[in-house]
């Protein structure tokens, strides 16, 4: 099986529960792993489509890391329908809460 990976999508964006993360916004590293078939030729996962799937994701306002996790993946599986498995994890850096937190994450592979 062959894994198409791009890591470290770093995203400013207006997304949170709280007020005060739509107006300050929030700190974003998003990761992705495609798993794809053995097959010959190798199949191709173009970088620039993960990417731009990602980025348009963020575009859409929302509040919950679950919401973006889930349309990020449903993005990936329409472009790339070959795929046997998708993963998809979002950390939102330092999240506004007590304590020194250095980011919660949310994942999804399917």
């Amino acid at each position: 099986m062959l894994t198409v990976s791009l890591h470290g999508i770093n995203i400013q964006a207006p997304h949170g529960l709280y007020p005060e993360e739509h107006i300050l916004g929030n700190a974003f590293v998003i990761d992705v792993d495609l798993w794809l078939p053995d097959v010959h030729p190798w199949p191709f996962a173009d970088y620039t489509i993960i990417n731009q799937i990602v980025g348009d994701t963020f575009q859409v306002p929302g509040q919950l890391l679950e919401t973006f996790v889930a349309n990020i993946h449903t993005g990936l599986k329409e472009a790339f329908p070959i795929a046997d498995k998708i993963r998809v994890c979002i950390k939102k850096l330092h999240p506004p809460m007590s304590g020194d937190v250095a980011y919660a994450q949310v994942c999804y592979e399917n």
